[in-house]
């Protein structure tokens, strides 16, 4: 949520909270992705960059892929018009999105060798790169956490400076991340995205 609705609804909540029931409500009968890809087709449609960023994400995260958010798109031509649509791609393209990558829709999650278990430091965090992606690796004696860079609010992708001991601050709206446990601390609420991972032959392998 902005920090403009946030506000609002502190001062004026006897107001804006009826009209949030009320979208809660409407859609309660609808399958989560079904709801998410409307509420995508509705920012497009009102050319609101921040929230289709945000309703976008939150699509993703609830299990929507590239493919479908696209076609979603695609079949709103009638009411969005093509303008609209490439208005909505082009943020897409701008973001650089993996998952939205031409060589990765479609395709099928699978095993990344990332790096040998020698380069990643006991009780500390571990910044590599593989495939296009980032992540954040945290490494407690036998525990290890695998985190994708991208912030979950509206993927920035959140570069290795932003590290603060075990600390990760997304640079463009301030969510706070505590690295061992992935969750946010501060301003949000979504955890980084973990990734499941294996050691083989001590090197370290990452599924996405």
């Amino acid at each position: 949520m902005s920090d403009v609705l946030d506000y609002l609804i502190k001062t004026r909540g006897e107001a804006m909270l009826p009209y949030f029931t009320f979208l809660k409500e409407a859609g309660k009968r609808l399958d989560p992705k079904t709801r998410d890809l409307i509420s995508v087709i509705t920012k497009v449609d009102v050319k609101t960059e921040s929230g289709f960023k945000q309703y976008m994400t939150r699509a993703l995260r609830n299990g929507c892929t590239p493919d479908e958010i696209l076609d979603a798109l695609l079949m709103a031509f009638p009411t969005l018009g093509l303008a609209k649509i490439v208005w909505a791609v082009d943020i897409i393209l701008e973001m650089d999105i993996p998952e939205f990558r031409p060589e990765n829709l479609g395709r099928e999650e699978t095993w990344h060798d990332i790096l040998s278990m020698s380069e990643i430091k006991d009780n500390d965090v571990t910044y590599a790169e593989s495939d296009g992606r980032s992540f954040f690796i945290y490494r407690e004696n036998d525990l290890m956490k695998v985190y994708d860079s991208r912030c979950p609010h509206q993927v920035t992708d959140i570069p290795n400076l932003s590290l603060d001991q075990f600390k990760l601050t997304c640079p463009k709206h301030k969510w706070v991340f505590d690295i061992k446990t992935g969750k946010c601390i501060d301003k949000g609420k979504h955890p980084l995205k973990e990734f499941k991972h294996k050691i083989e032959n001590d090197r370290l392998h990452v599924y996405f």
